[in-house]
């Protein structure tokens, strides 16, 4: 098991997986955001613990704050963004038969891992 990754955008740590899930604690970095993106495999729970997230799904932009959680089905565009000036802190549960990290279609990124 990993125990703790970098990104550009800040970090995440598997803390259990199994089977059919992945359980990660994410910290996104202040003023920081991941890629508009979807994965075919898997949907995903973002539950948040620390800082205020704004979280697309869709067209749908809402913002979520501590003790609020989010469900994206799989094969749905979804973006994870912090515009605040400290961490936000999330819990992420990946569910699905095949779960892998390159499950992942990038439609935006501001750190240019879009495939053309």
């Amino acid at each position: 098991m990993k125990s703790f990754v970098n990104k550009p955008w800040g970090s995440y740590q598997i803390i259990d997986q199994g089977e059919n899930f992945v359980v990660k604690k994410i910290v996104v970095k202040p003023y920081c955001k991941l890629s508009l993106q979807s994965h075919k495999n898997r949907s995903e729970h973002w539950i948040i613990v620390e800082g205020t997230a704004e979280v697309t799904i869709c067209d749908n932009i809402t913002t979520l704050e501590p003790n609020q959680s989010t469900y994206i089905p799989s094969k749905t565009k979804h973006r994870l963004a912090n515009n605040y000036d400290k961490n936000l802190i999330l819990i992420e549960v990946w569910y699905g038969e095949n779960l892998d990290e390159e499950d992942i279609t990038r439609y935006e990124d501001i750190y240019n891992r879009v495939k053309k």
